[in-house]
């Protein structure tokens, strides 16, 4: 009955972490639609101290849809281990990725469909190998887990970590290192997870009947949450504002994720029941969800696609052929913005040509 129910849990557990990523990935794509109307309207856009978008409706469903999947996300940890829930996260990128290509008329290139691909097949690995957490079912086992020694060691190497982080390193190479709020977030995120799994415990009694808003732990990890995500948010922004967000995206997700995987393997002891097989498959999926999550950003603004590829491999043929090698992607870089006539004269060529006609006799 116990093995059914565990069962049971983490199929639900699976279903709110999928659904959390299509609603966050979609959220998205209605904000972006909500800004782009007011846009067109001539009103104050948001970057520039605007706020006409609190009267787009488009832009408020787009709140509500990343709100239900924080909820989902959230209720997930409940019935699902965190080596689970939290790497499908990825997903809302994928969704959200997919989503614009179709009504953002955003160019996903050869890269990115790659990416996608290796996204989905990671986490199908990943939810097939998923471990088995620990039965925790009680405020008071949670505050076992909580107060065992390997938790309180992990624990207090955090807050050390993250405060030499935040007062010796951020100030000195904050805005220069990518790794600095970056790795703040992570590893303050490990612990958050933490304070979920045990609100999810504190729900679900809830709704049993139980007493358990008496209980000072419910509190403690309320306050510790909000501490924690305050936080994560902060330094995540910090992050965004200075770096490229195709580069903190999959850097931020692979910390986190990481940082994810420590604190619950070393609070709820998951990797212990599992087989080797299952070990393997579990990283595999989450390095494979690396690489894809890579691909879809680190290469978004190269022109690949099935319909090139061809021309440009016997391009790269002919260079090789007369002594020179040109990388390929150079060339997309370079060729990005052309496009071929169709009596095989390129457009760039063409307007170097035309200003030659006119007088100008600078080098192509």
């Amino acid at each position: 009955m116990g093995q059914g129910r565990g069962k049971y849990d983490f199929y639900i557990g699976l279903g709110l972490a999928v659904s959390s990523s299509i609603f966050i990935g979609g959220s998205f794509i209605l904000k972006k639609k909500g800004l782009l109307r007011l846009a067109r309207k001539g009103s104050m856009r948001a970057g520039q101290g605007g706020h006409a978008y609190l009267k787009e409706w488009l832009w408020w469903a787009g709140l509500l849809s990343m709100g239900a999947g924080e909820v989902a996300n959230f209720i997930a940890y409940a019935f699902s281990p965190a080596t689970l829930v939290t790497p499908l996260g990825a997903l809302s990128v994928l969704v959200s990725a997919v989503l614009s290509s179709y009504f953002l008329s955003e160019r996903l290139n050869l890269h990115g469909k790659i990416g996608c691909l290796l996204s989905m097949v990671g986490s199908t690995v990943m939810v097939i190998h998923a471990p088995q957490e620990e039965e925790v079912e009680t405020l008071e086992e949670m505050s076992n887990k909580l107060g065992a020694p390997g938790f309180v060691v992990f624990a207090t190497l955090v807050i050390i970590v993250s405060l030499m982080m935040i007062f010796v390193v951020g100030p000195r190479h904050g805005q220069t290192n990518i790794l600095v709020y970056i790795t703040i977030c992570s590893v303050i995120g490990a612990l958050s997870v933490s304070c979920v799994k045990g609100l999810g415990i504190v729900i679900k009694q809830l709704i049993a009947g139980k007493p358990v808003l008496l209980h000072p732990l419910s509190w403690i990890m309320l306050l510790s949450l909000v501490a924690c995500v305050s936080t994560q948010i902060n330094y995540l922004n910090k992050a965004l504002d200075i770096f490229n967000t195709s580069v903190v995206t999959p850097i931020y997700y692979v910390f986190f994720t990481s940082s994810v995987l420590t604190c619950s393997a070393v609070l709820f002891k998951e990797w212990q029941h599992m087989d080797s097989k299952d070990i393997i498959g579990t990283f595999s999926g989450f390095i494979t969800i690396i690489v894809g999550i890579f691909l879809l950003h680190a290469f978004k603004d190269v022109n690949l696609t099935l319909a090139n590829l061809p021309v440009s491999i016997r391009k790269e043929d002919q260079t090789a052929a007369n002594g020179t090698v040109v990388s390929m992607y150079g060339r997309f870089n370079h060729e990005k913005d052309s496009h071929t006539l169709e009596n095989g004269i390129d457009v760039h060529i063409k307007e170097v040509i035309s200003s030659r006609r006119n007088g100008n006799l600078s080098p192509l």
